[in-house]
């Protein structure tokens, strides 16, 4: 014997099955109650959504995003100051020249690092010229074989002008300023910069020779 199911709007007992009384284009569509596990699990998570809706965007216990990417920086910044210190804190003249500039991995390293961020203004061999079909062409930057060491000719200066950029009441080369490579480089690879430029103009740095 074959019974119809109830109609009605919507299924309230366990295990009852229902035709909706809903229909259209004459299609009919059955209702059961679903089981507590998964309502108790569906409401939860509405509730959850509201608390923690309210909690992430009106108190300070969770942080947002933009405070985790200002927290990120914070630490980049904190690491390169640290970077820096510990950097200096053994760094002097006598050990750009008698030490870093010697030695051939540093040497080796801060011409990589010169080639990729120094040649467009310095040129590739440090003249600040640049050799097109037998033409010459100067380039924004000072050239770094004459000699001339505008701000302080001692191995630190170079340093401390690759680190820090030009100074702000400098009028620059021709307009050009050295920007604040410590912004793009650490200051590690500033000093290997350093050391190689000392290890190609050696004389120019006799000074600070044992």
């Amino acid at each position: 014997m074959n019974s119809e199911p109830k109609r009605g709007h919507f299924a309230k007992e366990k295990g009852e099955v229902i035709l909706r009384e809903h229909e259209y284009d004459g299609i009919q569509e059955y209702d059961q109650k679903l089981p507590n596990w998964w309502l108790f699990t569906f409401y939860g998570a509405i509730v959850w959504f509201v608390v923690y809706w309210v909690i992430y965007y009106n108190t300070s216990v969770f942080k947002t995003d933009h405070q985790n990417v200002e927290q990120h920086i914070a630490a980049v910044q904190k690491l390169k100051q640290e970077e820096l210190e510990k950097t200096l804190s053994s760094l002097d003249d006598s050990v750009l020249v008698n030490q870093w500039a010697k030695d051939p991995t540093i040497v080796a390293a801060g011409e990589a690092t010169y080639t990729t961020h120094c040649t467009a203004c310095h040129g590739a061999d440090l003249s600040a010229v640049m050799d097109v079909g037998g033409t010459k062409i100067a380039l924004p930057g000072l050239p770094l074989t004459d000699g001339q060491w505008k701000f302080g000719n001692k191995p630190m200066d170079v340093f401390k002008i690759i680190h820090d950029g030009s100074p702000a009441e400098s009028q620059g080369h021709n307009g050009a300023k050295m920007q604040v490579w410590s912004q793009i480089i650490s200051s590690k690879q500033v000093a290997e910069v350093t050391a190689y430029i000392i290890s190609k103009v050696p004389q120019d740095f006799e000074a600070a020779q044992p």
